[in-house]
């Protein structure tokens, strides 16, 4: 199934893009793993549907700078 032709089960392709940068800031500040893999388990975890494959997760957080150890552009 394409993630993109799913979102409007319970949030919206937006609102899930925030969930991701949100789990994955509040992780890093923590100071604990934080990749795409984490992301989607927690999401699962939490009931956040639907959930976007990790390959949909690493593209959004590439797409906002949250990659690699970094908190986002500068």
């Amino acid at each position: 199934m394409d993630f993109e032709n799913e979102c409007n089960d319970n949030y919206t392709k937006k609102e899930i893009e925030e969930i991701v940068k949100s789990i994955r800031l509040n992780l890093y500040n923590k100071s604990a793993c934080c990749g795409a893999k984490v992301i989607k388990n927690k999401m699962e975890k939490e009931n956040i549907m639907p959930v976007p494959s990790e390959r949909t997760i690493g593209r959004i957080l590439s797409r906002h700078g949250l990659t690699h150890g970094r908190t986002g552009f500068f």
